[in-house]
């Protein structure tokens, strides 16, 4: 039988598909380029790992995370049923295309940011509406531009805000959120997969707004990338709602245990949050001293543009030198790396490896 084409929908074979950052197979590199905390987990995750009894690897998972919503519910200050385990935060997202989204209901966000979602949006089939956000107007209070007016004016069924934003690290004030959900018809899904190493969360809105879904991850802030763990926190009404259209068992047994006893380790999760913190301070301020524009950044990496040189070159000679930053081919973002808050030595490497790129920044 020879290969044919057709299975696949019109829109599933013209697309691309998301592309993630590229994994080196080695571990002498340096690794900024995929935002991995560079701490390791709690030493309490590793011993609950090594405490798992085989009769739990027999049978199926809990279905809904009991013992990760009590404690997450304890960390954040609601109530265990505003909280839904998925498999990663992307899990999160391709619930919320499904649930809210199809070819009459479209989503929209800002951009440039997170590229997953058109994917999502084509996959689903509706209309991705992307709002134009510009970089100098990414901090809440600049020039004039109005984030939740043009948002909402959008009439999208799902409105996505990355907050802080991926690339460029910026955070849109939890006032500006309530705003935007009290002006849309739809729902609003706040995506805080950095939210670790900003000031503040939007957590408390969901108190007051029924619209508003808050999506966490556990593969920043507590160093959990490997295990693919993530959350959300909304109102019980869209909670119940957003299970009709998750996997029967979307979190698997170990990765439950790992998440559970991490964010029960909270003095050893804000230690190493800000240590990233002060490294993000220290790198900035080199790049800066480089001659690159840094913005500031309320996630765990930095958005650099290259002023008297090509991004894509910068990059390539990094690489040549194995240090991995990410570097986006795209509108806006064509002059800019994506740079990960590594350890001290790390963040040293890049800059030593800068240093012999841009001769006249010795």
């Amino acid at each position: 039988m020879g290969f044919a084409m057709g299975y696949f929908r019109d829109n599933i074979e013209r697309a691309a598909g998301y592309v993630p950052g590229f994994q080196p197979g080695r571990s002498d590199v340096v690794k900024l380029n995929t935002n991995e905390n560079p701490y390791p987990p709690s030493p309490q995750v590793i011993e609950a790992i090594k405490a798992i009894e085989p009769e739990r690897l027999r049978r199926y998972p809990d279905p809904l995370g009991r013992a990760f919503r009590e404690a997450a519910a304890a960390v954040n200050g609601v109530g265990p049923d505003n909280i839904i385990c998925c498999n990663g935060g992307d899990e999160l997202l391709r619930m919320a295309f499904t649930a809210f989204c199809d070819s009459g209901r479209a989503a929209a966000y800002p951009v440039p940011t997170y590229t997953l979602y058109p994917v999502l949006a084509n996959i689903v089939g509706c209309e991705a509406i992307e709002v134009p956000f510009p970089l100098g107007a990414q901090k809440a209070g600049e020039g004039e531009f109005n984030l939740p007016a043009k948002l909402a004016s959008t009439g999208a069924a799902l409105t996505i805000v990355c907050n802080p934003n991926a690339p460029t690290g910026s955070f849109v004030k939890v006032e500006e959120i309530a705003l935007l959900a009290d002006e849309v018809n739809g729902v609003v899904l706040v995506d805080e997969a950095y939210v670790d190493f900003a000031e503040e969360t939007g957590v408390r809105l969901i108190s007051s707004f029924d619209n508003i879904i808050i999506l966490r991850s556990m593969s920043k802030g507590y160093s959990l990338a490997g295990m693919r763990f993530g959350y959300g926190l909304a109102n019980k009404t869209l909670i119940q709602g957003l299970r009709k259209v998750q996997d029967s068992y979307p979190v698997d047994a170990a990765a439950l245990v790992a998440a559970t006893a991490a964010i029960e380790d909270q003095e050893y999760f804000r230690a190493n949050v800000e240590k990233v913190k002060t490294e993000r301070a220290r790198l900035t301020e080199a790049l800066r001293q480089l001659g690159f524009n840094v913005a500031e950044s309320s996630s765990n990496f930095v958005l650099a543009q290259c002023k008297h040189s090509k991004a894509n070159e910068v990059y390539e000679k990094l690489v040549e030198r194995d240090v991995y930053v990410r570097y986006f081919n795209m509108q806006g973002l064509e002059d800019k790396l994506r740079i990960t808050v590594g350890l001290a030595q790390q963040n040293d490497r890049l800059l030593e490896a800068i240093r012999e790129i841009l001769p006249q920044s010795k």
